[in-house]
């Protein structure tokens, strides 16, 4: 690998080598989000060669086409495609740099594929020194890898990079996942992951905070998640990450240390294109909180905790077990029949019988219902639209906009009827009434920040077509 000076192998007009079309591949970082692409490529037929400083997935010692190799540049030895998935932007940069990282191991024409969530400047640093080598780079952070996203077959990737190296790829990308979006080049991959990241990671402490002053009240909260994930706030945390909050697992299929490095992203990206971002500092400000009061390996839903033990109220339903391996019961094998909906997103099937409640909901436990169902749809209602602002700045386009955050793990009844719906924003008054002298700084901020429609973040903005960008 020539890291430094020109290849003589490079193309001098297009600066780059001819693109390999992969037979073998290198995959670095066999961990909790790593593993799952990895069983998809070995099912695929591909041979791996894979690095990992833990080499902690013993189950891929026995796979006849899987190789662990004892560096990143071992691993990137003769191979055409080298995969990276790894937790955090610097542990990117020392596995692909330096005299044993991957770069060095690479040879001309090959082409790297980054699926981590990471900072976009690091990705075009480590790629400009792939380019000297006549290595094509791509950033491909893959959305939708989760309990949802790994047993449900919804996995799907936000490519940016050049399209050559797309096409020569994408048949690797799409045997990761069931779908692959092409946005531009490097930078915006990641401008899509964490926008639509952060219309998860919005929902979630503040659904978490919503279940908190339901069972103050006495709400039945089985019944609640049966009535919410039917209503106008359904979106993916209400409908899958309930679960792991009523039987207290917090599910395992992310860690903390993710969602905290997620939520700085995107709230560093916001800064950089000067677009506001009130509610998601919020947010980002509650993660950054939930990684000093726990391990950063916690599950990422732990954030909900911090508003049960301020407050001494528990979420969790005695004898409630997740529907999943990544809840209570790590033995749990879901059905093999699936349900789709109206756009082919799959699930499980779930009899109706799992979601009742034994206890009888009376008028006023669906007074308190609707009003903080109203409440969250109409939070998902203003970060999204924080979040589309962002996603103009960095020229996506309304219907590519759309259809990424449709296929991602924030898509909500909100992002489907967006220009339809009408917030109510009486339901701000309502769930601080409801509050009471709970502590629950995250609905707080939220509701001092969403409760008045006079403000641009309001409207329904529709980009220009000739400004439409990707």
């Amino acid at each position: 690998m020539f890291v430094g000076t020109v290849n003589p192998n490079v193309d001098s007009t297009t600066g780059m080598c001819p693109v390999l079309r992969p037979e073998t591949i290198s995959f670095i970082g066999t961990g909790n989000m790593g593993l799952p692409l990895i069983r998809k490529l070995l099912d695929g037929g591909y041979k791996l060669r894979l690095y990992d400083k833990f080499n902690n997935n013993y189950e891929l010692l026995e796979h006849p086409n899987a190789i662990f190799c004892a560096s990143p540049k071992a691993a990137s030895q003769g191979v055409e495609t080298v995969i990276t998935c790894l937790p955090l932007p610097v542990d990117v940069y020392e596995n692909m740099m330096g005299g044993m990282g991957a770069l060095a191991g690479m040879q001309p024409g090959s082409t790297w594929i980054d699926t981590s969530t990471t900072d976009y400047h690091n990705t075009l640093r480590i790629a400009e020194a792939a380019r000297r080598g006549g290595i094509s780079s791509l950033e491909a952070p893959v959305s939708n890898l989760s309990h949802m996203g790994v047993d449900f077959a919804n996995v799907c990737f936000y490519v940016g990079g050049g399209q050559t190296a797309y096409e020569a790829n994408r048949k690797v990308i799409e045997t990761m996942g069931r779908k692959s979006f092409y946005v531009g080049e490097i930078g915006m991959g990641q401008t899509v992951k964490l926008f639509t990241n952060l219309l998860f990671y919005t929902a979630l402490p503040v659904w978490g905070d919503a279940l908190i002053i339901a069972k103050s009240h006495g709400v039945p909260l089985k019944w609640l998640w049966n009535r919410a994930r039917k209503s106008n706030c359904g979106c993916f945390v209400v409908d899958q990450l309930t679960p792991f909050m009523l039987d207290g697992s917090y599910d395992s299929s992310c860690t903390l240390e993710i969602a905290v490095k997620d939520t700085e992203l995107v709230c560093d990206l916001g800064i950089e294109l000067d677009v506001p971002m009130p509610v998601g500092q919020v947010i980002r400000d509650r993660y950054a909180e939930a990684g000093r009061s726990f391990d950063h390996q916690e599950n990422h839903v732990i954030v909900v905790q911090l508003s049960e033990l301020a407050n001494a109220v528990s979420v969790q339903i005695n004898g409630f077990t997740a529907p999943s391996p990544y809840g209570r019961n790590k033995s749990y094998i879901r059905s093999s029949e699936m349900v789709f909906d109206h756009y082919g997103r799959s699930k499980p099937f779930l009899h109706e019988s799992f979601y009742h409640d034994d206890r009888v909901a009376g008028p006023e436990d669906q007074q308190i219902a609707d009003i903080l169902i109203d409440f969250l749809a109409l939070v998902n209602f203003r970060i999204l639209k924080e979040t589309r602002k962002l996603a103009y700045e960095k020229g996506l386009s309304n219907q590519l906009i759309t259809e990424v955050v449709r296929w991602s793990c924030g898509p909500s009844w909100v992002g489907d009827h967006e220009e339809t719906f009408q917030p109510k924003f009486d339901s701000v008054d309502e769930v601080m009434r409801l509050a009471g002298s709970l502590k629950l700084p995250t609905i707080q901020k939220i509701a001092d920040i969403t409760g008045s429609p006079v403000s641009g973040a309001w409207e329904h903005t529709v980009q220009p077509a000739a400004e439409a960008g990707v």
